[in-house]
């Protein structure tokens, strides 16, 4: 089969498509999956650049973490999956190839109204999103929502998921074009920080008359923690989501306890299997009628080629995309 490979770390130039050996026929609860397209995400440059191994089991030369596509093959133990049926899911390496196999509680049906690439934007994304927003914050209805990075894959969905749930989003991003973007799914309020992130607490003070937002899902990382204190209310709850500008800074204890704050993390693809599972079941359960009926959308920035893939890496290094970056492998 062809699989993207990493050949070297580092720059793009260490990245090729190449012929590897199709994973063994699945046994017990495993699927193969023909997969037909793929996300691209940031912890694929990571693993790229020699930062971010696949956990152990996983191939370390073939990235990516989600995929659509079709069942080609089933485990004695499979009950759910027939061949030929349309599927998404989330795997912790290896899905930028023409095979995947995955556990069949790690999959879920893709509702007819989604296309491939459309389908391929959305696993990774939208469970990271939901399980942030709804498992790690309890976000409800009426409460108040800060995403950063807002016109990122994570952030396009956690605006939809919270407007879907009647939640109010703002967002943050370090251009006015992302954020004008976001609107068309959303966002109600935003700001664009570049250099000072206090901006954002001064524009969340005047959307809330001072009272602070609910929860804050950070995309971001270290350079934004003393800000997201500040411009959270009492009892607020901040989920940590990535770390593109640091994992390190200084806390301050008195503002956590002052306000009551809840400071959670999360990462999607360390989890074990089960954790995997029961997120993917939260997903099929109350995101993947949300999809079907349109509610809320997969947001595709581009779409490449398999053989493109150093132009698709390129693409996500400039910072340029809104939504998520798609490699097409039918």
């Amino acid at each position: 089969m062809k699989a993207v490979t990493i050949a070297t770390h580092g720059g793009i130039e260490g990245l090729d498509v190449r012929e590897v050996k199709t994973p063994s026929r699945p046994t017990a609860d495993r699927v193969r999956v023909r997969v037909r397209a793929a996300g691209l995400n940031r912890a694929d440059v990571l693993q790229r650049m020699g930062h971010y191994p696949a956990p152990a089991g996983y191939p370390q030369a073939i990235p990516g973490l989600e995929f659509a596509g079709e069942v080609d093959e089933v485990g004695e133990q499979v009950r759910t999956w027939k061949r030929g049926q349309r599927v998404f899911g989330i795997t912790a390496g290896g899905a930028q190839a023409e095979y995947v196999v995955v556990p069949e509680n790690h999959l879920a049906e893709v509702p007819e109204n989604l296309g491939w690439p459309e389908a391929a934007a959305v696993p990774e994304v939208f469970i990271t999103a939901h399980d942030a927003l709804f498992t790690r914050a309890k976000l409800c209805s009426g409460e108040t929502m800060l995403v950063h990075a807002a016109g990122s894959g994570v952030g396009t969905a956690a605006i939809q998921l919270a407007r879907a749930t009647g939640a109010k989003a703002f967002g943050t991003s370090r251009t006015a074009d992302k954020l004008g973007r976001a609107r068309e799914y959303g966002l109600s309020s935003s700001v664009v920080v570049d250099a000072d992130p206090q901006a954002f607490v001064e524009a969340v003070n005047e959307w809330t008359a001072e009272r602070g937002v609910n929860v804050v899902i950070d995309l971001v990382g270290a350079k934004y923690l003393d800000a997201n204190l500040k411009a959270l209310a009492a009892k607020g709850r901040l989920v940590l989501v990535g770390t593109t500008a640091g994992a390190q800074a200084i806390l301050d204890f008195s503002a956590v306890m002052r306000k009551r704050l809840t400071i959670v993390g999360t990462v999607l693809r360390a989890r074990s299997n089960e954790e995997k599972a029961t997120a993917t079941r939260l997903f099929t359960e109350q995101v993947v009628p949300l999809l079907a009926d349109e509610t809320v959308k997969p947001v595709v920035d581009r779409v490449y080629k398999l053989e493109e893939i150093r132009e698709a890496h390129a693409r996500m290094e400039s910072n340029e995309s809104f939504g998520k970056i798609v490699l097409l492998l039918e």
